[in-house]
């Protein structure tokens, strides 16, 4: 008897003292599917973010709900496809004074509901009036650039005017011509901002963060502006070699990731912390040796290609996430909303629909994904195709100044046709209809119950 009393004291003893898991985000850039070792490239070199995978799961068929930086945002932070937020008409610039509606429900939101300290380091691109900056939006504190990095306070007006390679080899110069804020909390602190120590004053600032409520759970969010151009980094890592430009950012980066690595491994935290890496959206491939590649993915940013929105994405957390997996399931950082919720162990309870899925399951287990659909708007929200299974139909609209106004219609089988070579609309004429019929549908649904932003447009 006696024996049963000790165990049952152990175990409400081990119950009480369990804390709730801590949460990292890491979202980069414009980065693309390619641009990590564990991901296929052969000449960037990534050994932190290669270890995070080898520690945890690797999810190759991750996706964005837009190839643009604000909507994309907007559907990681909601849960929701950005339509369904108002936050769907491409990104926010400097003289906007709309964003993100504060009612809307973050995962910030709702870990610090249940009693999380939280912390958005990085840009943001969400709207920069008071009313919806990461502080009106469950976030206790910020540190970071607004927008892009390529956009100039107050107006966006006076940009310089120069090639991205001159630029590279003359950082110093070119680099405090761009008038790009910098804020702490709802103030502007410095304009310009030193974009060349940025990525690394980010991850100072995540550290003493991290360390400093080491003692209870918390979220980091951590949105780099890199590796969006215009590309800079401190003098102690440049390549002058303006052809290695993107690699030396994306090598940079890296590096950084790894100090917070090391600083949650040195606290002893790694067992009670989810670490996830991701990125925005692909990559700006029009600035060739400043963008990045999609690999063996069809275009990257701004279209509805698997290169604009199939993204690299790793979850680690020793001991919960099966280390060295890889998984093929659909997945969206729409997701991430629930999942969180679930993995917390505060499950959602929103008040308003989300379109995100729970797929705890694929992370924990490597199980079958809940998800088996997804939705693919264009840069500027409009509905243009639809994910089922390995289908995916695309329905073209011509370009503005075309004489041609036909719609085309384009089906791949990604299982055999992962870079969309081969357009076999013609062939399945009732794949095309049920699938435009079914993406209607939902489209439908979500405009009619779409929730409005904060401000106007």
């Amino acid at each position: 008897m006696k024996a049963i009393y000790l165990l049952l004291s152990i175990l409400c003893c081990s119950s009480a003292i369990a804390r709730d898991p801590n949460f990292i985000i890491i979202f980069t850039d414009d980065q693309g599917y390619a641009d990590l070792g564990c991901f296929g490239s052969k000449t960037i070199k990534t050994p932190h973010l290669d270890q995070l995978a080898a520690e945890g799961l690797k999810l190759t068929d991750f996706h964005v709900p837009s190839p643009v930086c604000s909507p994309s945002r907007a559907g990681l932070l909601t849960g929701c496809y950005p339509k369904r937020v108002g936050m769907h008409r491409h990104v926010v610039f400097p003289k906007n004074t709309y964003g993100l509606h504060p009612d809307e429900l973050t995962i910030a939101d709702h870990l610090k509901a249940n009693g999380y300290a939280t912390a958005c380091v990085g840009k943001w691109h969400l709207g920069h009036v008071s009313q919806t900056l990461p502080t009106a939006n469950g976030f206790d504190s910020y540190f970071g650039i607004p927008y892009s990095n390529d956009m100039s306070h107050p107006d966006n007006k006076g940009k310089p005017r120069m090639s991205q390679d001159e630029s590279w080899k003359n950082q110093d110069k070119f680099s405090p011509l761009w008038k790009t804020p910098l804020m702490r909390d709802n103030k502007i602190i410095e304009v310009p901002v030193n974009q060349r120590t940025i990525t690394r004053r980010y991850t100072d600032e995540a550290i003493n963060f991290v360390t400093k409520n080491k003692d209870k759970p918390f979220f980091l969010y951590l949105p780099h502006s890199m590796p969006h151009i215009p590309l800079y980094v401190p003098d102690d890592v440049l390549d002058p070699d303006p052809a290695n430009a993107y690699k030396c950012v994306i090598e940079h980066i890296d590096a950084e990731c790894g100090r917070i690595f090391k600083t949650i491994k040195d606290l002893k935290l790694e067992k009670d912390t989810y670490i996830i890496f991701t990125t925005d959206n692909g990559p700006w491939l029009q600035f060739k040796n400043h963008g990045g590649s999609a690999g063996p993915l069809r275009a990257g940013k701004g279209t509805t290609f698997e290169g604009g929105q199939r993204v690299p994405f790793i979850i680690s957390r020793p001991g919960t996430i099966p280390a060295g997996k890889s998984s093929a399931e659909l997945v969206s950082s729409i997701d991430l909303l629930p999942t969180i919720a679930t993995l917390s162990g505060h499950p959602l309870k929103a008040k308003n629909k989300i379109d995100g899925l729970d797929v705890t399951e694929v992370f924990t287990k490597n199980q079958s994904s809940s998800r088996n659909e997804f939705l693919h708007y264009t840069s500027n929200g409009k509905l243009e195709g639809i994910r089922q299974d390995d289908w995916k139909l695309l329905q073209k609209q011509p370009h503005r100044k075309s004489k041609n106004k036909k719609t085309t219609a384009m089906l791949f089988n990604l299982k055999t046709d992962l870079g969309e070579q081969n357009n076999i609309a013609e062939k399945h004429p009732e794949v095309v209809v049920k699938l435009s019929n079914r993406m209607q549908e939902l489209d439908a649904e979500i405009t009619k119950n779409a929730r409005p932003i904060f401000g106007k447009r």
